[in-house]
């Protein structure tokens, strides 16, 4: 299958509904919403870098997520306010996890795997 930046982009809004869902449905672990924030970031990464290498947008997804989440040690009085407005705090996050670090890996990890499948799919 030939892929194109609009199925990156397809994948970017199907991944956010989902992950904005596995927050409102209170069964669904915390983790999963964490998962999904990566594998919505390996897409954007491979829309805005379309040529790159799958290994580039794993390492820059990950690069990205850590540092987003180790922003979260820093109280600085314009990341606090950033971090209390509503959409904001979906993209920055509100507090530091360890845990999150795995699930960024896993999510990214996920990602890379099913965009290296679809890749390698035989061509009709």
């Amino acid at each position: 299958m030939n892929f194109t930046r609009g199925h990156y982009l397809a994948l970017i809004i199907i991944t956010i509904v989902m992950g904005l869902l596995a927050r409102k449905i209170t069964v669904i672990p915390l983790y999963v919403g964490d998962s999904l924030y990566a594998v919505m970031t390996y897409w954007l990464c491979r829309f805005i870098f379309f040529h790159r290498s799958f290994n580039f947008c794993f390492v820059s997804t990950l690069v990205f997520c850590f540092t987003i989440e180790f922003l979260q040690l820093v109280q600085h009085p314009l990341l606090i306010s950033v971090r209390s407005h509503p959409l904001l705090r979906l993209l920055f996050g509100q507090g530091f996890l360890w845990s999150d670090l795995l699930a960024y890996i896993a999510g990214a990890f996920f990602a890379l795997l099913l965009d290296r499948s679809i890749h390698s799919a035989p061509k009709k």
